[in-house]
């Protein structure tokens, strides 16, 4: 059976979420998965797995998802071939960070895993002191345009905190490397849990990079730089 990842914005309050369950159980969907991704100014933004017996039936479930008083469909997609907690996913990344022996491994491991978790078209890992680029995934904007936009970011601290940022762009600095992880996506805005989750996932990079170089940021050799 065909499953979809559904957004939606849903009032916060008592209620609502089930309001939308039933609607998805009207067009004989089944509810098999909730992640909630953002609460504020009396919203949530959440995401549904659906299970559907026909894909024909995304439209419908759109129109009657979106008849729950005060309920917007944000995006619907396919889900990814194997579905998972987003929690156990955050774990397992941690986990295979841990397990690297190798800086460049490292770097490498934290863009394509943090690449996978939030679904992110692509990934980069910089030195903006160098302005370099150490590691990356997919096809990332050029480096030194990445390296002026984490720059001018760090002067908030709201976006430096992982609270807020633009809808296409996410980053998290690693701390201890002087580092920083920087991922994109269009047309699905990133959200503060999917933030705070990579800042987490970055702060794991930093001491993990911290403990196989034996260096502190200040303190460490320069690095090579392995994409331009």
């Amino acid at each position: 059976m065909p499953v979809f990842v559904l957004r939606v914005w849903v009032p916060d309050r008592p209620g609502a979420l089930g309001a939308v369950a039933s609607r998805i159980g009207a067009v004989r969907g089944d509810l098999i998965g909730i992640d909630i991704l953002e609460r504020g100014a009396g919203r949530a933004i959440d995401e549904l797995v659906v299970e559907l017996p026909d894909a024909d039936l995304v439209p419908l479930l759109i129109s009657e998802v979106g008849q729950v008083d005060g309920v917007d469909v944000e995006d619907v997609r396919p889900a990814p071939a194997t579905v998972v907690d987003p929690r156990l996913d955050a774990l397992e990344t941690a986990a295979l960070l841990c397990e690297k022996g190798e800086v460049g491994e490292l770097l490498g491991a934290l863009c394509g895993r943090a690449r996978h978790d939030v679904e992110a078209e692509w990934a980069v890992v910089l030195d903006v002191e160098a302005g370099i680029g150490l590691a990356s995934g997919g096809a990332p904007p050029p480096v030194p345009w990445l390296v002026a936009f984490v720059a001018g970011s760090r002067t908030s601290q709201r976006v430096a905190a992982a609270e807020c940022g633009p809808d296409d762009i996410a980053w998290a600095a690693l701390p201890r490397a002087d580092l920083a992880l920087v991922l994109g996506r269009c047309g699905r805005p990133f959200r503060a849990r999917e933030r705070r989750q990579l800042a987490a996932v970055a702060r794991i990079a930093g001491h993990r990079w911290a403990e196989l170089t034996g260096t502190d940021a200040g303190t460490r050799r320069q690095p090579d730089p392995l994409v331009s």
